[in-house]
């Protein structure tokens, strides 16, 4: 019998939280809550919305697990309020690791952690609470991520590195083995880092410029 699960939001995070969960996990998704202001609907994905302040009236931390489905806002800082909130009622957090996923680090995955398909999580990684890891994206063996942190697509994780809590990492962005990522930091999509990020960085990668030649006029398309 699969456990019963609350999802916390109601916005594209937390619709792909139902279809993972709801594919590719032990877990029903029973219901959804969002603090009272925010409700706009009574149902979302087919499931009631309930008031997050009476969740436990209804769903109670004994019976049900909770997932808090938000994204990267304010530097994690709304799913890190949301998340020690869930814990304050006395929910279990749940995690969704993707089974088409290949993970090496013998399950040290915190609470509330989002993993998607084709990640890559080498042997002796540490990954805290509420860490999510978008597709593809390669984490080096000995390497820490700390809680709250957000890592966007196909970014490469090199070995011995660590990053600190409330981090966003872009897409595509590469860090290089053995240095340290200060917390609350933005690496941009695309950047490269080499050396250890200080706290509340901010690190961008360059754009790419239009070229003055227009696409009619290049021959090899």
């Amino acid at each position: 019998m699969k456990e019963k699960l609350v999802i916390f939001g109601s916005g594209d995070i937390a619709q792909l939280a139902h279809y993972y969960f709801s594919t590719d996990s032990k877990y029903e998704v029973v219901a959804f809550t969002l603090d009272a202001d925010y409700i706009s609907e009574e149902e979302f994905c087919g499931l009631p919305v309930v008031p997050f302040e009476n969740i436990s009236d209804e769903y109670p931390p004994n019976s049900y697990a909770m997932f808090v489905a938000i994204g990267y806002s304010k530097l994690n800082a709304i799913r890190k309020e949301k998340y020690l909130a869930a814990k304050m009622k006395g929910y279990k957090l749940a995690s969704f690791i993707s089974t088409h996923t290949t993970v090496l680090n013998e399950g040290r995955i915190g609470e509330n952690c989002f993993i998607f398909e084709n990640n890559t999580i080498q042997p002796f990684v540490t990954i805290g609470n509420n860490v999510t890891l978008w597709s593809g994206n390669h984490i080096g063996h000995h390497s820490v991520i700390h809680d709250h942190t957000f890592i966007a697509s196909h970014a490469v994780i090199s070995g011995g590195v660590e990053i600190g809590e409330q981090c966003f990492i872009g897409v595509n962005a590469t860090l290089r083995d053995h240095i340290k990522i200060g917390v609350r930091c933005v690496i941009g999509a695309g950047a490269l880092l080499l050396a250890d990020a200080a706290p509340e960085g901010v690190y961008i990668g360059s754009a790419t410029e239009r070229s003055k030649v227009p696409s009619t006029k290049v021959r090899a398309i």
